[in-house]
């Protein structure tokens, strides 16, 4: 048995597509979407996905504001930049990209961009709000793991999902989201005892740990759905999950690539943040 591959490039392009209508409607209104995104010193990886970001807001036609600041700019130099960008009625998403410089508190970038704003779905509002099933926004990768799995026809009620992660971004909002798709989940993460022994009962694997092929082929029950959110390095410098792909490709009934599964799908539901949140401003 080989699994049957998710493809999240051709899944990005139709999410894409739908992206573009919608927004051309939005344009015949008099209103463009806008996204600012926040690139702070130059981190080479950070710099690859802000230009994926950029590109892919002029595809759809949002209007990008992309502004680079230099590494150090100060906390409170990029919180007022922030403030003025919660302001300008232009800008209906707002993407400070991470990681930060070490002298800039994250979490206070976060908590200062305005919740309805906030395309990323971090601040502690929109967290809060999946936590207890209230609208607001979804973080991007978590979100484009549910749409794979609704894409291929997965029905996550009753089925037990084991999340290999459990930060802010991915573990915490993943679990929250596959509970209220009626899965039974089980959280995993460093301190986990017996990881291999609970990852193989699940029906539904989610790494997102960033630890390269963590997930091996005997820890996975033949047949499950395994999600691959890590992006790693391999020995030869190429782009690899947190899944021996080249082993469990041969267990699971489902996999995702890396290249060409989450990522692309992460980025489309950026998209798809930032035009709920200029269709909000319309209104």
């Amino acid at each position: 048995m080989t699994a049957q591959r998710i493809d999240g490039n051709a899944l990005a392009r139709v999410t894409r597509e739908q992206v573009r209508a919608e927004v051309a409607t939005l344009k015949a209104r008099g209103l463009t979407p806008g996204l600012a995104v926040l690139l702070v010193g130059d981190d080479p990886a950070s710099q690859v996905y802000v230009r994926h970001k950029v590109a892919d807001s002029a595809e759809v036609g949002i209007h990008s504001l992309l502004e680079r600041l230099p590494a150090h700019t100060t906390q409170a130099e990029l919180l007022a930049r922030i403030e003025q960008l919660n302001a300008d009625r232009s800008i209906h998403g707002i993407l400070v990209q991470l990681p930060l410089p070490k002298h800039i508190d994250a979490q206070r970038v976060i908590e200062t961009i305005a919740p309805h704003k906030d395309v990323d779905g971090f601040h502690v509002a929109n967290a809060g709000a999946l936590a207890v099933g209230r609208p607001g926004f979804k973080p991007c990768t978590p979100y484009g793991c549910m749409k794979m799995l609704e894409h291929i026809g997965y029905s996550l009620r009753g089925k037990h999902a084991v999340v290999v992660g459990r930060s802010n971004i991915v573990g915490k909002p993943m679990a929250w989201m596959l509970l209220q798709a009626s899965a039974t989940v089980t959280v995993c993460h460093s301190a986990t005892a017996q990881l291999a022994t609970v990852v193989r009962q699940a029906d539904v694997i989610v790494a997102a740990t960033g630890i390269r092929n963590l997930i091996t082929a005997d820890m996975v029950a033949p047949g499950a759905v395994v999600i691959d959110v890590g992006m790693n390095r391999d020995d030869a410098g190429k782009l690899c999950g947190d899944v021996d792909f080249a082993t469990v490709q041969y267990k699971a009934g489902w996999i995702t690539p890396v290249p060409g599964g989450v990522g692309p799908m992460t980025r489309a539901m950026l998209l798809v943040n930032t035009l709920e949140a200029a269709q909000a401003a319309a209104t």
